[in-house]
C-alpha cells in the first residue's frame, strides 16, 4: 500500500501528477471534439432533413463512411493524411503551411468521427418533434431561424439527450486511441509510467479509476440537464 501511494504521489518520483495532466489533456480533447461533433451533427441533420438531393447524398456518404470504418483507421488517416492535404490546399492557394498541434489535430480527428454519429442522433430527435409546433411558430410570425432556435431545438433536446450523453462517453474513451499517434493523453501517460516502473497493475488501475470518475461525473451532469429539459413532461417507463 505504501509503495502504491509513493508511486501515485503528485511530486517526482511519483506519477500521480503526470496522470492528472494526462486526464486534463483527455478532457480538453473530449470537450473540443464533442462540441465540434455537435456542430457538425446539427448542420448534418438539418442538411439531411431540408437540403437538396446533392447535399443529402454528400451527407449520407459522410455518415455512412465514418460510421462504417473503424475509428482507429479514421484517426490514423485523418491525423497523418489530413494535415498533409490541408497544407497542400493552403500552398496551392498561396498561403503558408500550417503546423497543427497534436492537441488540435486530435480534436479535429475525433470531432469529425463524432459528427457522423451526432448527425443521426439529432436527425432522429428533430424528426420526433411534431410538425405542428414549427407550423405554429411560423404562423405567429417567427422567422425560420427564430422558429428553429426558440421552438425546434428546445423541443428536440429531450429526445436527443440520451444519445448525446452516450456519444460524450464514447468521445472520452476515443481519446485513448490517440495514444497511437503519440498524443500524451491519459492512456499514453499511463503506458509510459507503467513501462518505466513496471507497476502495471497499480498504474492501469489508477487510470481506470480516473476514467470511471470522469464517467460518473458526466452521467450526473447529463442527468441534471435531462431533468431540466424534461420538466413538465410525463415520466416514461
Amino acid at each position: 500500500m505504501e509503495n502504491a501511494l509513493e508511486l501515485l504521489a503528485f511530486s517526482p518520483p511519483g506519477w500521480g501528477g503526470a496522470l492528472l495532466r494526462g486526464l486534463v489533456t483527455t478532457i480538453q480533447i473530449a470537450l473540443g471534439a464533442y462540441f465540434l461533433g455537435l456542430f457538425l451533427g446539427l448542420c448534418g441533420a438539418l442538411g439531411k432533413l431540408y437540403g437538396g438531393p446533392i447535399l443529402r447524398g454528400v451527407l449520407e456518404f459522410y455518415t455512412t463512411l465514418f460510421r462504417a470504418v473503424p475509428e482507429l483507421v479514421l484517426i490514423l488517416l485523418l491525423y497523418y493524411a489530413g494535415s498533409d492535404l490541408l497544407n497542400i490546399a493552403l500552398e496551392s492557394m498561396g498561403f503558408e503551411r500550417y503546423d497543427m498541434s497534436a492537441l488540435t489535430a486530435g480534436i479535429y480527428v475525433i470531432g469529425f468521427v463524432q459528427g457522423a454519429y451526432s448527425t443521426e442522433v439529432l436527425r432522429a430527435a428533430i424528426g420526433a418533434v411534431p410538425s405542428g409546433q414549427m407550423e405554429a411558430a411560423r404562423a405567429i410570425g417567427m422567422s425560420s431561424f427564430q422558429a428553429h432556435r426558440r421552438v425546434l431545438i428546445p423541443a428536440m433536446l429531450p429526445f436527443a439527450l440520451p444519445g448525446l450523453g452516450n456519444l460524450w462517453l464514447i468521445t472520452t474513451k476515443d481519446t485513448a486511441l490517440l495514444a497511437v499517434v503519440g498524443l500524451s493523453e491519459l492512456l499514453l501517460v499511463t503506458r509510459q509510467a507503467a513501462g518505466s516502473t513496471k507497476a502495471f497493475f497499480t498504474l492501469y488501475l489508477a487510470a481506470g479509476a480516473l476514467y470511471l470518475m470522469l464517467t460518473l461525473i458526466s452521467l450526473a451532469v447529463f442527468a441534471l440537464i435531462e431533468r431540466r429539459y424534461r420538466r413538465g413532461q410525463p415520466v416514461q417507463g
